[in-house]
């Protein structure tokens, strides 16, 4: 999916529809997962933040310190997102990017996160990670948390389609060089927002890169 694309189009439509609401869709507090996890980072740690949204992970990731690039499909998420970082003080680099537009250049990050980033079908996901490995340093680390495929019996956020939803077996099919220090399916009541409320099936992972010094500290 590019810019060229009806897809494209339509998708970024859809959120910037869900964006321009009073609010926030997903809340004003960070995601829990990237709370807890992004401890293991060094201070001021280089870290790129993928659909981040209207800010609310790059924001936190950015006042503990660390140096923060956050980019968006939606160009209203993004702009309510700089406003809030300027609110708030939290000097964070976004953009309005999309994966296949993205400049995943490589070794330029200490730490990836990807939050919840379940927009892509398998093609779209392989490109996504295989950008996110890139970018990474050796020695980086990848946050990942998202809704596995009990989520359908639940229907309390996400994408509504299997094919869009995560396992162990395909993240460690997706990264065969990973390191895994991280790799859990359970589940948990989340508060974020309208976007994501109730009972859920999640999983979460963190991986290292090999080679070079760990990102965490």
């Amino acid at each position: 999916m590019s810019a060229n694309d009806t897809g494209f189009n339509d998708a970024r439509a859809q959120w910037d529809e869900r964006f321009s609401r009073p609010g926030r869709w997903f809340g004003d507090e960070p995601n829990g997962f990237l709370r807890r996890e992004a401890a293991r980072l060094s201070p001021e740690a280089t870290v790129l933040s993928v659909a981040d949204g209207e800010g609310r992970n790059a924001i936190h990731l950015a006042e503990r310190g660390l140096r923060v690039t956050a980019f968006d499909l939606s160009p209203v998420a993004v702009e309510k997102a700089r406003r809030w970082a300027r609110e708030r003080g939290a000097p964070v680099d976004f953009h309005v990017s999309d994966v296949d537009t993205w400049t995943w250049t490589p070794s330029a990050f200490d730490a990836v996160a990807a939050i919840f980033v379940q927009f892509a079908g398998p093609a779209m996901r392989a490109r996504l990670f295989a950008g996110i490995w890139r970018t990474l340093k050796p020695g980086g680390l990848l946050l990942v948390h998202g809704y596995t495929p009990k989520q359908l019996e639940y229907r309390t956020g996400g994408p509504g389609r299997l094919d869009h939803l995560y396992t162990s077996q395909m993240l460690r099919e997706l990264l065969p060089d990973a390191q895994w220090l991280l790799l859990s399916e359970h589940e948990q009541t989340l508060e974020e927002g309208s976007g994501h409320a109730g009972r859920s099936a999640l999983i979460d992972a963190v991986a290292v890169k090999p080679g070079g010094g760990a990102a965490g500290g």
